[in-house]
């Protein structure tokens, strides 16, 4: 369930007038995102990444939920009627952007649900970080179809739909 937040109309617009947060809120448009995969989608430093959803908690817009030593994120619905719809048209905006849709198909290939079959090995080698629900592999074989689309901008409740 969506959490429900007042957002002022200034800090939602600021909010939204930088790249970055907007390629953060654009993953997070399909559910629930682990922090580790921003890092890994966006190809940006973490420190980047975490200032970035800091802006966009303070301003009302993402929630987060700890599960260990990872946060996931996901978007809070604006109280107000206009600032959910100006939130829902600008995500439905972003929807055609390049940059926007190879981060998505990277978040895709980051996301295994399925396990990793173990191998015996002489020497174990590294096979990535593990942050509880997936392993960050560049070639597992569970891997989903990177052409898949992203999914389409569903109106947060009580907006209308154009």
């Amino acid at each position: 369930m969506k959490s429900v937040t007042q957002t002022a109309p200034e800090t939602l617009f600021q909010a939204l007038a930088d790249r970055t947060r907007l390629r953060l809120l654009s993953l997070m448009r399909g559910g629930e995102v682990c922090v580790c995969l921003f890092v890994e989608a966006l190809q940006l430093p973490q420190p980047t990444i975490s200032r970035h959803l800091a802006y966009l908690r303070e301003a009302g817009l993402i929630t987060g939920r700890r599960e260990g030593k990872w946060i996931h994120y996901r978007i809070a619905e604006p109280m107000h009627p206009a600032a959910a719809q100006v939130l829902t048209d600008t995500l439905r905006w972003l929807e055609d952007d390049a940059q926007i849709q190879q981060d998505y198909r990277r978040l895709k290939n980051l996301a295994l649900t399925a396990p990793v079959p173990l191998k015996r090995a002489a020497r174990p080698q590294p096979i990535g970080e593990d942050c509880g629900h997936h392993l960050h592999l560049a070639n597992h074989p569970n891997k989903t179809d990177a052409s898949q689309s992203p999914p389409p901008v569903l109106p947060l409740a009580g907006t209308a739909v154009s």
